[in-house]
């Protein structure tokens, strides 16, 4: 009786019920997205029966000339049930950030590598500061060592003119014996420890670990470091150039005077590396029979000029050292002895040229010795003699391999073996060629760098 009646407010109330249902349906849909799929299920049966009510009280006004649309919002609530469904029929992925060993592994390398980087970094760092340290001794004691000992020879000279015994000869004698005993006694010190050889090997350290330090950026830049054997390849060539290059003074300094020369040997014994694919996978990973053969040749050379060149320049070096580190101090010593001698009448005047001359003649032997940094010379001559050396023994390590695949790549190796004798690869090739044809009478050098 109250539809008959009232046709309008039960049309009204129709569309008002729709269209609570429809905002209902709608704000049950955005919850629908984040709550479980038993939730969303339990919600979706009453949002269905709320449906079903809302449309059959829809249908009591079968006269309102609007009641077609609720069709179009039923279709459009049937589809939304349906996305619902299948949502909540759907897994939850819970993996989130899964990565697999192989990631894992890879991220560990990569940050052993970054830290052996940074102990790199700061031993260049080390090296480079205690080289510049002992770069002051040199010429700090060169020129305190040369000030006292011509010094105490200009006081020796004024005794013996002073020609009479007293307070003034003696003051003067004393001051110059002392003054050249002290001379001594750093001579002996600056001769033991030789600065200037020091500068050049922390120098030397410093560039090796420079060297380290790009071969791990490159490494780590392209993306191809082999794992576990480049770290421990690095790290061994870390310790190896530890060994050879120490920072410390007492109980681990090299000794300045050898018996017998060798070369500096700065790298661990040569291991045996895959090589790594460049681009598409070559034919004998660029390795040859003329190209291994072109490799012996060079090797040959290197050992019968380059490396024997410098290993007798720097025997010259070390007997010119010695000589120079014994005469120094021997100088000086005869100088405080004449010295002391000065004033004495049964000598006359020797105990005064003795002074004088030996005092003069030890400050050129300092001046020659450290200013002109003899032990520098022979460091720098030995480190050059090892720099060959590792040459051949990467070349040899590489002709050892049998398995061509397990060698560094072919081209590339030739093209790094040019770049450190300072040729081109065709200036490489002929140089080969030359010492195959003349062998041992060859005169030519391999290195044009040095």
């Amino acid at each position: 009786q109250y539809t008959n009646k009232n046709p309008r407010r039960d049309h009204t109330l129709s569309l008002s019920l729709s269209s609570l249902s429809l905002n209902q349906e709608n704000m049950g849909t955005f919850q629908a997205s984040s709550m479980l799929c038993c939730s969303v299920s339990s919600s979706m049966r009453c949002r269905r029966e709320m449906t079903r009510a809302t449309i059959n009280l829809a249908k009591l006004g079968t006269n309102s000339p609007s009641l077609p649309k609720l069709g179009t919002y039923r279709g459009l609530i049937e589809e939304l049930d349906l996305r619902i469904e299948k949502s909540c029929n759907s897994p939850i992925n819970t993996k989130i950030g899964t990565r697999n060993d192989t990631n894992v592994a890879d991220q560990v390398m990569m940050t052993k590598l970054y830290a052996i980087m940074e102990a790199v970094a700061d031993r260049v760092e080390m090296h480079q500061n205690m080289g510049e340290q002992r770069n002051n001794w040199n010429s700090l004691l060169l020129a305190s060592i040369n000030a006292i000992t011509l010094t105490a020879a200009t006081m020796s000279g004024i005794a013996a003119t002073i020609g009479a015994i007293g307070a003034p000869l003696v003051a003067l004698k004393l001051s110059s014996t002392l003054m050249y005993l002290a001379a001594t006694g750093m001579l002996l010190i600056m001769n033991k420890i030789q600065p200037s050889q020091l500068v050049e090997e922390q120098r030397n350290a410093a560039r090796l670990f420079k060297q380290i330090h790009a071969q791990i950026e490159t490494a780590i830049s392209i993306g191809t470091p082999s794992g576990v054997g480049d770290v421990k390849e690095f790290m061994e060539r870390v310790l190896a150039l530890d060994k050879a290059y120490p920072l410390p003074l007492l109980g681990t300094m090299l000794d300045k005077f050898p018996s017998t020369v060798e070369p500096a040997v700065w790298w661990p014994k040569q291991l045996r590396r895959e090589g790594k694919e460049i681009g598409e996978k070559m034919d004998r990973n660029g390795w040859n029979g003329k190209l291994e053969e072109e490799m012996r040749e060079i090797v040959g050379v290197l050992k019968r000029k380059d490396e024997a060149e410098y290993l007798r320049l720097d025997e010259k070096a070390l007997k010119v050292n010695k000589v120079l580190a014994i005469s120094g101090p021997l100088l000086t010593g005869l100088a405080a002895v004449g010295s002391a001698c000065v004033g004495l009448p049964s000598l006359g005047s020797w105990p005064a040229v003795l002074g004088c001359v030996a005092g003069a003649l030890a400050s050129v032997v300092n001046m020659f010795e450290h200013g002109g940094q003899v032990g520098m010379v022979f460091e720098m001559y030995r480190s050059n003699a090892g720099f060959f050396r590792l040459m051949e023994e990467s070349i040899e390590s590489n002709l050892k391999e049998r398995d061509v695949e397990r060698r560094e790549n072919g081209e590339l190796f030739e093209m790094k073996v040019a770049l450190q004798l300072g040729r081109s690869p065709s200036e490489l090739k002929d140089l080969a060629a030359s010492s195959s044809r003349k062998g041992e009478a060859i005169q030519e050098f391999a290195s044009k760098l040095f």
